[in-house]
């Protein structure tokens, strides 16, 4: 299939079955830790870049197929190669997935997009959002997710925050931290007060453990991250 992968076992998600929304690489960040390689289209520009028709078709024919699994998954998981929320059929996708199957809904996104209030709106029928937040500095955050010129990571904290006051389900913020980057103690104890600011149900702390785009991309040591999750407080988990 196309646009659907999996079921895949994941650590934070259970059984999740997989749907792709952009082309292979088409994203808002060239994440250096990213481990489908570079960013091929840098862009915000908000499109239809899959139809959503070819996606909805796949996945019935998906569930046509494998009855005896559906009730195994525990999310149909949108997200993919590229940065799902540039779809702009986003909302209908999300309809016709409710639709379709009772299974839940979660959104895994670099959280680049939920500055706009619209997008925002559109996602508000999932069950569950992944937002990514590396870096609460812009100096970080560029060397980190090296994103499109024109995103600022003080505009993604305010989307992030509004997203928490609009939004009845779960909120699971990402941190991927990286040996050298953003796993300064100093910049930990700001990305605290921030997330405090957003009041996520749960922090996920992650750190590279695959081949990544940039060289020289090294996790951070054990007992830092512990070290870490316990300044970041209580709802935090290292993945």
């Amino acid at each position: 299939m196309k646009y659907i992968y999996g079921p895949i076992k994941s650590r934070r998600l259970g059984f999740s079955l997989g749907i792709n929304l952009t082309p292979y690489k088409t994203c808002s960040f060239d994440c250096v830790y990213c481990q489908l390689g570079k960013t091929s289209n840098l862009t915000i520009l908000r499109s239809e870049y899959i139809k959503i028709g070819e996606i909805l078709d796949e996945l019935k024919e998906w569930f046509e197929n494998h009855k005896d699994n559906c009730s195994s998954l525990d999310y149909i998981t949108i997200s993919g190669s590229g940065e799902p929320t540039l779809n702009t059929k986003i909302p209908d996708l999300i309809d016709q997935l409710k639709r379709l199957s009772p299974i839940k809904i979660a959104i895994i996104t670099n959280s680049s997009l939920l500055t706009d209030a619209a997008l925002r709106r559109e996602i508000l029928g999932v069950d569950l959002i992944v937002p990514s937040l590396d870096a609460v500095v812009q100096e970080l955050f560029e060397k980190v997710d090296q994103p499109h010129q024109d995103i600022k990571i003080d505009e993604i904290v305010s989307g992030l925050a509004s997203l928490r006051k609009e939004f009845r389900g779960k909120i699971w913020v990402e941190v991927m931290l990286i040996k050298g980057l953003n796993d300064d103690i100093r910049h930990i104890r700001k990305l605290k007060e921030v997330i405090d600011r957003i009041n996520p149900d749960k922090i996920q702390i992650n750190s590279p453990v695959r081949t990544t785009s940039d060289q020289g991309i090294f996790p951070v040591d054990k007992s830092k991250l512990k070290k870490i999750k316990d300044i970041l407080g209580d709802k935090a988990e290292i993945i």
